[in-house]
């Protein structure tokens, strides 16, 4: 994405986080003038009391050190470009204290399975567990008119803000030391990676597609047994939701650093230490968007499935089941851990 179309785009995402979106009003010269738009589109919250509530109730972050992180200072805008580090060719952008990250939703089955099956559901179990590792997602921004920008693919319409698991990290003088992860169970063929590859996105990043820790998790078997407790909800949760290809994001920086964090209180939040005094470690799980009854799911399912019958590539995310998937990213973790 060019500087222009990157400048435009995240000036579009913070107007609409200063934006009332009781405010706005569809009318059919505002669909006429949105549509002709290429790189700036007007966006507008979703679900804006929700998201106050799961903010201010749930994880304890106030609005005004929300919005601080996202209000222009000294002339420069609040958000900065991480690259296209998805490989669905999502964007990202991080705002400049590093507390929040906010990431581009552009296959319309990931976006329209979030709103529709996962947003309530993800609400009331944030509810009974406030200490969840699933990503916090603390709002969503979305373009209500249908625009060029959108239609040509140059501007996406749709985006996610999520708080940073890197926050605290420019701070810390051993920030070059700071080491990520997105784990996921390696052993499965990727149809998007290995049989339909996009031409968008960059080699570098299909490489980095799943991961893998060339080391061990060394932590006390009390941690041990938190951590795995609070997985196995969680992954049930999503088991429930019929989501598959979600991963393990994990952070882990030098034991002496005191990076700072953002709202609730949580221990894999703010860095749980290793018991040999080397490393603390930062967990929360991505990318819960692939639904296996969505049409696009269904739709790779039956074409790799005919595929596989020749190439016997063996199993894939997308053409597992949802318990499946859940029993093997468990054991991933599981398999990562050495116990003191």
């Amino acid at each position: 994405m060019d500087s222009r179309r990157r400048s435009m785009l995240t000036k579009s995402i913070q107007s609409a986080l200063f934006r009332d979106p009781k405010s706005f009003k569809k009318t059919v010269i505002g669909r006429i003038l949105a549509f002709f738009c290429i790189f700036y589109i007007r966006l507008i919250r979703y679900e804006a009391d929700l998201f106050r509530n799961l903010r201010n109730e749930i994880w304890n972050i106030g609005d005004e050190e929300y919005a601080a992180s996202f209000r222009t200072r000294n002339r420069k805008r609040p958000l900065q470009p991480l690259g296209d580090l998805g490989y669905s060719g999502s964007t990202f952008f991080s705002t400049t204290d590093s507390k929040f990250i906010i990431k581009s939703l552009p296959r319309h089955f990931e976006h329209s399975f979030f709103r529709r099956d996962l947003l309530e559901p993800y609400f009331e179990y944030m509810k009974v567990h406030p200490d969840s590792l699933l990503v916090w997602i603390t709002d969503y921004v979305y373009a209500p008119f249908v625009t060029l920008g959108r239609l040509c693919g140059t501007t996406p319409a749709h985006h996610i803000i999520m708080a940073s698991t890197f926050v605290g990290r420019d701070q810390d003088p051993l920030k070059e030391k700071w080491e990520k992860y997105d784990l996921k169970p390696i052993d499965y063929f990727y149809p998007e990676r290995d049989l339909f590859p996009d031409p968008l996105v960059s080699s570098e990043t299909i490489k980095k597609l799943a991961d893998k820790l060339e080391d061990k998790v060394r932590i006390s078997h009390g941690d041990y047994k938190d951590l795995m407790a609070v997985l196995e909800a969680d992954t049930e949760f999503l088991c429930s939701a019929n989501a598959v290809d979600y991963s393990l994001f994990m952070v882990r920086f030098p034991a002496e650093s005191q990076p700072r964090t953002v709202g609730r209180d949580n221990k894999w939040r703010a860095g749980v230490p290793s018991v040999d005094g080397k490393w603390k470690y930062r967990v929360a799980v991505l990318d819960f968007f692939w639904a296996k009854h969505m049409l696009r799911a269904q739709a790779m399912t039956g074409v790799v499935q005919m595929f596989n019958v020749i190439g016997h590539k063996g199993p894939m995310t997308i053409t597992t089941t949802a318990e499946e998937y859940r029993t093997k990213f468990l054991t991933m973790v599981d398999a990562m851990m050495e116990i003191h």
